[in-house]
């Protein structure tokens, strides 16, 4: 077994043992040593003409890797791949890593590397030491794209803008870049969002809620205030002509004592203003939306008019001042 040039141990170690089959004809191998070597369980092919110099299942990062070397310089990371590699929790995950190229070059799709070809690629796209990945904005599209149901885009969507990862224009500018090609669900959570719903389980709740022939207007995320200018916290959903406000509580969120308390603080604060709320799980909202309705409309119906003697005031957000 011919002994390891120097110099493919430090662009293997660079590159996470993930290599191409140039590569390694540079450095001195020939087709018959790579085939023996994969022969021999010893390197494994994972894409065409791309190779792991180890053994074993791949971590997200060396299929990334190897998917970018697969595709080539020219490529750059987007998709659900690349809302992985930001971090998003909320999106579907996926073992396949997808990436965009100039629309003139003729790469195909193979094995874990889905490849579109784009007539644009992302002016914004953040380099890393081994690809480029399209901005959150672009990825978030991107992904949306693919995805055929609107309750992942939905969280998609929320998430980006919720966490901070893109705003408002960014997405905007994204969709309208996109135009009419596989954007209808995206376009449907973006006018959530800008709506003043800021997260998946609250725009459940209001298509839940949609449906009452009971319930007045529901504003999503309002400003409150005191008669006296005192500023309240900022439900969920808030009726104003009954004062009730309405809480969507994810677990995900009080987790620890220190969010539960400022849970307990949020609900005090309002309760102490006169304001009855009303608290949901996303499960409660998912399962059983007829009782959550039906609750919201009696608290609506036996409190009816009580919010103007409360005093307290509400102003609607508005898509400027982001989620």
């Amino acid at each position: 077994m011919p002994e390891q040039p120097p110099e493919l141990g430090d662009l293997a170690e660079r590159q996470q043992q993930i290599v191409t089959r140039t590569q390694l004809l540079g450095v001195g191998y020939d087709d018959m040593y790579l085939y023996r070597q994969t022969r021999r369980g010893l390197w494994q092919r994972v894409l065409p003409a791309t190779y792991a110099l180890v053994t074993g299942t791949l971590t997200d990062e060396q299929r990334r890797i190897s998917a970018a070397l697969y595709a080539g310089t020219d490529a750059q990371l987007t998709g659900l791949a690349a809302l992985i590699w930001y971090g998003f929790r909320h999106s579907p995950r996926t073992a396949d890593v997808h990436l965009i190229l100039p629309h003139h070059v003729r790469r195909r799709s193979a094995g874990h590397a889905v490849i579109a070809r784009a007539l644009e690629l992302d002016p914004r796209a953040r380099r890393t030491a081994l690809y480029p990945v399209c901005s959150p904005a672009r990825a978030v599209v991107d992904a949306a794209r693919d995805l055929r149901q609107l309750r992942p885009v939905r969280a998609t969507v929320a998430e980006a803008v919720q966490r901070g990862f893109t705003d408002l224009d960014s997405l905007d500018a994204e969709i309208r870049r996109a135009r009419r090609s596989r954007t209808a669900l995206i376009r449907k959570a973006f006018a959530e969002i800008t709506d003043g719903v800021r997260s998946a389980p609250e725009t459940e709740l209001r298509e839940c809620l949609g449906g009452s022939g009971v319930l007045g207007g529901i504003l999503w995320n309002p400003r409150l205030s005191a008669a006296d200018g005192t500023r309240l916290p900022t439900p969920d959903g808030y009726l104003a002509d009954c004062a009730v406000a309405l809480e969507v509580d994810s677990r995900e969120y009080h987790l620890s004592p220190t969010d539960w308390a400022r849970t307990l603080d949020r609900h005090n604060e309002l309760s102490r203003y006169g304001v009855l709320v009303l608290h949901f799980t996303p499960a409660q909202i998912r399962r059983e939306p007829g009782r959550v309705r039906r609750t919201v409309e009696d608290a609506y119906a036996a409190r009816r008019g009580v919010g103007a003697a409360t005093g307290v005031r509400a102003e609607p957000i508005s898509p400027g001042d982001g989620c």
